[in-house]
């Protein structure tokens, strides 16, 4: 933790962001583009990881299926203690760079290393290879990717005090992570890639072309990435950390349980993690199973000359039909959460999406339907995509007011292993499901029991997390403190600063 604070504080390493107020570059480079690219491989391993581990390496026949499911599950415990030890840091760090961008330069070299190894794993079989999956694996996840995406997370509740300012910070961050996930990996990859990643030489995947063809993206995912991650670092800036820094609490190490015990005697605490948690859930088993359901769904894609390529152009347009909600709620989010407030937004939100559910259900084969399925549901959860952020800092100056010193780095942890954590427990249902189900890349058409496992875990597993999480928000009041909080924190800080000078 030293060698990292002497590193950050080099003046050839402070942030090129000047301003004390939030402007148009910060908002552009440090919470859109950034994070975008340094997503981007994220969300393509959200969409494409499994079916990587699945078609290319095969790794559901490794013990019936076992290690497939297994493996994802049982990481999410090293993935867990990675994001709360970083969250750990993230509370006792004090540099002129701040509290969580230190921890955005030191994931620069353990992204891309973390992603290069993930695809050169020996491809024979052999237990070599589930041990050099499960390695990289717990690299990517359960130590690069908690050091990212923790500071990452930390960045709009620690950036300014202004309510819209960070309301608009909240909707860009969310925006960079949608288009990531909706742009890049739902549609731009699909229709430039797909049939490049998984390569048939006639009727039949060429195992060892499309493994070759990985570990040649390995190296473009951890440039773009690595890129992501440097931009996002020198074009932000942690105001309220600065605003802090001479006043003499900021000097103290305030231990791990006493933010503990701060967020969890919070009633506003519980409900935002829980939301997430549920939320997320629903989200990760959805875009984990994506490729599988369109690729052995829709007869067009089975009877076609090539496959892959039919699976790509679907999979392409429904990430472009799905995606044009996201896009203009990048919009209209902000201002309807404004009006409406920040809880309802979300709530009426996840009731329209159940509604898009219940659309898709009428037709499983049906691409028009499903299509139709989940253009209502993405229209539905637009306020909770880009407006939670917002939720979770009302959450953390909620604390602060009452505690009088801030949760941040905890309660990111937190926020980072569910994000993580869960995608390791989708990966571990979707591929078991399919393990379970007989799911074989080589056959021409999957048996009625896979079939009905991917009809489970895309298109129903997110209606039931949508209605978990209407009943969780259901009473989630505590954006009505936010003016007396911010008066509170005020007045603390003054009466601190005062007692100081004398």
């Amino acid at each position: 933790m030293d060698l990292l604070k002497n590193v950050v504080e080099k003046p050839e390493l402070k942030t090129r962001i000047s301003s004390d107020e939030v402007k148009i570059q910060e908002i552009a480079l440090g919470y859109f583009l950034a994070p975008f690219c340094a997503m981007l491989a994220n969300s393509i391993f959200g969409a494409y990881l499994t079916r990587y581990y699945a078609d290319v390496l095969g790794w559901t026949r490794f013990g019936g299926g076992a290690f497939a499911a297994l493996l994802p599950i049982a990481s999410v415990v090293p993935v867990v203690l990675g994001n709360l030890l970083v969250g750990k840091w993230i509370d006792k760090t004090r540099t002129t760079a701040g509290k969580a961008r230190p921890y955005l330069f030191a994931s620069i070299p353990l992204m891309a290393v973390a992603i290069i190894m993930m695809f050169t794993s020996p491809n024979n079989g052999s237990p070599l290879q589930m041990i050099w999956i499960a390695v990289s694996y717990n690299l990517y996840y359960s130590i690069a990717y908690p050091c990212y995406y923790t500071a990452h997370s930390s960045m709009v509740s620690l950036s300014t005090r202004d309510t819209d300012k960070r309301g608009l910070l909240a909707t860009m961050s969310n925006a960079s992570m949608v288009a990531a996930a909706g742009v890049g990996a739902s549609i731009v990859v699909p229709i430039l890639l797909q049939s490049y990643m998984f390569s048939y030489n006639g009727t039949s995947l060429d195992i060892a072309k499309s493994y070759s063809h990985w570990r040649i993206l390995s190296i473009v995912f951890a440039l773009v990435t690595a890129f992501g991650i440097i931009l996002e670092y020198f074009f932000t800036r942690e105001r309220i950390t600065e605003e802090t820094m001479d006043l003499p609490q900021a000097a103290k190490t305030i231990p791990m349980k006493t933010h503990i015990k701060a967020c969890t005697q919070d009633k506003y605490w519980w409900m935002v993690i829980l939301f997430v948690l549920f939320f997320q859930m629903g989200q990760l088993v959805k875009n984990t199973s994506m490729s599988f359901y369109v690729r052995w769904m829709f007869d067009s894609v089975l009877t076609a000359a090539d496959p892959e390529s039919a699976s790509g152009a679907l999979m392409s347009t429904l990430g472009l039909i799905g995606g044009l909600p996201s896009a203009v709620g990048m919009v209209i989010a902000w201002p309807l959460a404004n009006k409406l407030g920040k809880k309802r937004a979300i709530v009426i939100g996840l009731i329209f999406s159940l509604l898009g559910g219940i659309t898709a259900f009428m037709g499983v084969h049906n691409f028009k339907l499903v299509c139709a399925g989940v253009v209502l549901k993405q229209v539905g959860i637009i306020p909770a995509q880009f407006v939670m952020l917002a939720v979770v800092s009302d959450v953390l100056d909620h604390l602060e007011a009452g505690n009088g010193f801030r949760s941040d780095g905890f309660t990111m942890s937190i926020y980072g292993s569910i994000m993580v954590g869960l995608l390791g427990l989708a990966v571990g249902i979707v591929s078991g499901l399919l393990g379970v189900t007989g799911y074989d890349a080589a056959l021409p058409k999957q048996p009625v029991s896979a079939e009905n496992a991917l009809i489970f875990v895309y298109l129903a597993m997110d209606m039931i997390t949508f209605a978990v999480s209407i009943v969780l928000l259901w009473r989630m009041d505590v954006e009505k403190y936010a003016a007396e909080d911010q008066q509170k924190i005020k007045e603390y800080k003054e009466r601190t600063a005062s007692s100081d000078d004398h």
